[in-house]
């Protein structure tokens, strides 16, 4: 059958070709906001891209695809030194915020749950006890939870206490030696792998503590929540605590108050807006990349008025949100970020690759569905990212309650 010309070369035949999703010919920087790093900052996105591109892209849709945790990525990770978040860590080469942001940006541009390693490991669980923890807990676990050897969780969040985190009922009853743990953690990220969660709970006064819980300490089970459509490799715990023991040295001084975890929650908001435009990205360098390499009736879908409109919008769309969290890591970098402002960052954010995410899936057609074709992880991964470290429905009362001087919480 004689082909009409259109003047574009296409497949032939009923074998659907090979798509290059990955292809790095498209310009992911549309306003050159990225053009002006320097050295450092840009070196540690270039060592996250290129950590991605060799230890991750080839097989981690497999693993997604069966919801295992590559746990070999941690010690690698470890020894990349990408597991600090942004942390000071006597000996190591400094990171600032924004090199930070950029490595959480370039893993979740490689995958959601990779990223999320980051996030739980060294955004949350090393910060909470470099934050809060003494020179000896910190010289005892903090190297070992950095170099990815010692895995670690952040049990905060409750069965009947997601969003209302303040009202945790997780309880630690003071006994010779320490204390006493009993309560249930629920969507933990580490807490059934071996290694330790650090355990917020209220004590007898009813204030907040934090405490260095060893998953194999008797009276801690945890069960690995099956069933996820997001995030699929890394693994969420429903963690049970039934009269766990945790001595003295593992009760972290300097976590005495629920302020104490939202310092360290604070600190890593950005890095879930980072993660967001990363997401973003990978969304839509593969549409564009779909679009150019699928022919159908005789031409690319890149060659379409309507397939340009919305390759634009998605353009416009990763652009907002690049300049919003660059302009908010600014401000974090001068000590001035407020609440609100971290609110406004991760909520656009979110929101907005969500955008991106489905008009990508929607570009991609069935192809769009299929998890190896990369923009159906980070669709799906994009709904948990919308969601934890706090839902836009609390973003929102953050900033409204900033906005309007009446809170709206209760």
């Amino acid at each position: 059958m004689t082909q009409p010309h259109t003047g574009f070369a296409f497949p032939t035949g009923v074998t659907e070709p090979e798509y290059d999703l990955w292809s790095e010919t498209v310009n992911i920087d549309p306003t050159g906001i990225f053009d002006g790093l320097n050295q450092a900052d840009a070196s540690w996105r270039a060592k996250a891209r290129k950590f991605v591109l060799e230890e991750v892209k080839n097989d981690i849709h497999e693993y997604w695809d069966k919801a295992e945790y590559p746990l070999h990525l941690l010690t690698k990770l470890g020894d990349a030194d990408l597991l600090r978040d942004g942390l000071a860590i006597e000996g190591r080469e400094a990171m600032s915020p924004l090199a930070a942001g950029l490595v959480n940006m370039e893993m979740a541009r490689g995958d959601g749950s990779v990223g999320t390693i980051i996030g739980v490991q060294g955004g949350l669980a090393l910060r909470s006890v470099i934050y809060c923890g003494s020179p000896e807990q910190i010289a005892t676990y903090g190297q070992r939870m950095l170099s990815g050897e010692l895995p670690g969780a952040f049990a905060l969040t409750e069965p009947t206490h997601g969003s209302d985190s303040v009202s945790l009922e997780t309880a630690a009853r003071k006994v010779e030696g320490g204390y006493v743990l009993s309560g249930e953690k629920k969507w933990i990220g580490n807490g059934s792998i071996g290694g330790i969660s650090i355990v917020w709970a209220r004590d007898e006064e009813g204030k907040v503590r934090g405490f260095i819980v060893h998953q194999d300490a008797q009276g801690y089970s945890a069960t690995t929540i099956t069933n996820k459509l997001s995030l699929r490799a890394i693994w969420q715990a429903h963690i049970r605590m039934d009269e766990v023991f945790v001595p003295d040295e593992d009760v972290l001084p300097g976590a005495t108050s629920f302020k104490d975890t939202s310092r360290v929650l604070f600190a890593t908001r950005l890095g879930v807006a980072w993660a967001a435009v990363g997401h973003a990205t990978a969304c839509y360098e593969s549409a564009v990349n779909y679009a150019k390499q699928r022919i159908q009736f005789g031409r690319p879908l890149a060659a379409s008025q309507i397939v340009q409109e919305r390759l634009a919008r998605m353009q416009s769309e990763l652009a907002t949100i690049q300049l919003m969290v660059m302009q908010a890591t600014t401000r974090e970098t001068a000590g001035t970020l407020t609440g609100p402002q971290a609110s406004l960052a991760k909520y656009t954010a979110t929101r907005t690759a969500r955008s991106v995410a489905s008009n990508a899936r929607d570009l991609l057609g069935g192809n769009g569905i299929l998890t190896s074709n990369r923009v159906a992880r980070h669709f799906a991964d994009m709904e948990a990212l919308h969601t934890y470290e706090g839902t836009e429905t609390v973003q929102a009362l953050i900033m409204g309650r900033d906005i309007t001087g009446f809170s709206a919480f209760a």
